[in-house]
């Protein structure tokens, strides 16, 4: 996924069908400086991290 699309369904209020690794996640936020991104897995918020953009999925 491209860093704008991130940044777009990060801010949408609807949610988007993304995926790290093939776990669905939910996006937080994303750093136009190191072109990371704050999500964590729709079903564990407790568990955030920091991953590289590039390693998100969307599914249509």
């Amino acid at each position: 996924m491209n860093k704008q699309r991130a940044k777009e369904i990060a801010a949408s209020p609807v949610m988007a069908n993304v995926t790290l690794d093939r776990v669905p996640v939910y996006i937080q936020h994303v750093d136009d400086e190191t072109d990371m991104a704050r999500v964590y897995p729709l079903d564990e918020p407790e568990r955030e991290q920091s991953v590289p953009v590039d390693s998100l999925v969307e599914h249509h």
